[in-house]
């Protein structure tokens, strides 16, 4: 059975879509078919994964207004094993036809879509926008589970009670089934007290809900190498595959297949 994941926060610069590229790209590395969604306007996994808005005709917004299947604008990646559906910032308009009043069940559109598509892949990763609009709510309606990375900043637990509302809103209407996989620690620094006061709050409160890789928490560091990567078209498992950060994702990656 396939699995569908999530990674989400409301808020922006948390790391959530580097997070969602070099999970799909560290999972397909490890041999599983792995499709990433990219459902965010920005479209930055799209980039970050070498590809323009001129190298495809359509995206995941014709899929969410219902003129295409996802099959239909599924592209291959130069990853082995790893495809993409691509975003592009269309995509900020579809709130209008999502409160279409003809558009029912509007909240498991992407559900339905996915359904058709879901054998023919381990690992379906959607990337969703720092809101937690309607997209957000279709992701979330159609996946399984959701990780949530959370930046190891001042206010980095701000708004987590919202998110966490949101999931058990979700939850009670359109999809009982979905569970939190896990908290992701991102932009950890070991030499700075900050982080480590956030790491010890997020243990406090949800030491359950954090991954581990053998007996150690795993945390995204703070690493140029991170930062690099996107304006090279790469994710940072295969732009610098020794750094800590690859280590990182690819421990995560060891952690959710370890998981299933």
């Amino acid at each position: 059975m396939s699995e569908v994941i999530s990674i989400a926060n409301q808020k922006g610069g948390v790391g959530k879509t580097t997070t969602a590229v070099n999970l799909a790209a560290s999972l397909s590395k490890e041999g599983k078919r792995v499709l990433l969604i990219d459902a965010d306007p920005q479209a930055n996994a799209t980039t970050n994964l070498g590809f323009q808005r001129t190298d495809y005709e359509f995206n995941i917004y014709h899929v969410l207004i219902g003129n295409k299947e996802l099959e239909d604008i599924i592209i291959s990646t130069e990853y082995k094993k790893l495809d993409l559906a691509p975003s592009n910032i269309g995509l900020v308009g579809i709130e209008r036809e999502f409160y279409d009043k003809k558009n029912r069940n509007r909240e498991l559109i992407l559900k339905k879509k996915i359904a058709k598509i879901r054998d023919s892949y381990d690992y379906i990763i959607i990337d969703s926008p720092p809101a937690l609009g309607p997209i957000t709510i279709n992701a979330l309606g159609a996946s399984d589970s959701v990780i949530v990375p959370i930046q190891c900043e001042y206010f980095a637990l701000e708004g987590l009670a919202q998110l966490m509302n949101t999931i058990g809103l979700i939850k009670k209407s359109i999809n009982p089934n979905l569970k939190i996989k896990g908290f992701l620690p991102t932009m950890y620094s070991g030499q700075n007290n900050l982080s480590k006061q956030v790491l010890a709050d997020l243990e406090r409160h949800f030491k359950n809900s954090l991954f581990k890789f053998k007996k150690d928490y795993i945390v995204v560091p703070r690493n140029v190498k991170i930062a690099e990567s996107p304006s090279f078209g790469e994710p940072v498992i295969t732009y610098a595959a020794q750094s800590k950060g690859s280590q990182a994702y690819r421990a995560l990656a060891s952690a959710i297949i370890k998981s299933r």
